[in-house]
């Protein structure tokens, strides 16, 4: 008898699970998740690799993805009308592009990676799907990011990083 298979899929989004498990900063996605939800979100989601300095979002682009940080660390700057840069980093276990994920608007900073950097995509799309399909997920998804941005909003160096 054959020893059953591993879900790839699966095995994949247990590296972001333990990068969010493992991030126990004020800037943690902690999402309460079981194993077999995460299995069902992973579904959803959909893994990218970005070399050093690959453009994740763009300043005043209209994509709403929303990104969950495996590995690497993607650096968040902004230029406001006077050149001014503001700039903030974000690391493994954490989440970027909740802005404008959540608001519609187009996003208010660049996001690149800093280091080569392993993300998890959710369009806007799929999370409307995995709203519709499975909305207890979808609902703490939301709130984990709802509380991701609360954090980054109180921390004023933080504020940055909500793109």
């Amino acid at each position: 008898m054959n020893a059953p298979l591993r879900n790839p899929i699966k095995f994949e989004v247990q590296s972001l699970v333990q990068a969010i498990t493992h991030n126990h900063s004020g800037d943690s996605f902690a999402p309460t998740l079981t194993a077999a939800q995460w299995d069902i979100l992973g579904s959803y989601l959909q893994p990218f690799a970005f070399n050093r300095g690959q453009v994740l979002i763009a300043q005043n682009g209209t994509d709403r993805t929303l990104y969950l940080v495996e590995s690497g660390n993607l650096s968040v700057h902004y230029e406001d009308s006077k050149g001014r840069v503001r700039m903030a980093m974000v690391g493994p276990g954490s989440a970027v592009g909740e802005g404008g994920f959540f608001s519609r608007q187009p996003r208010t900073a660049t996001v690149q990676a800093a280091l080569a950097s392993k993300v998890w995509c959710l369009t806007s799309m799929r999370f409307t799907e995995l709203s519709n399909r499975n909305p207890q997920i979808a609902l703490e998804i939301a709130m984990a990011l709802g509380g991701l941005v609360a954090r980054r909003l109180a921390n004023k160096p933080r504020r940055i990083a909500v793109v």
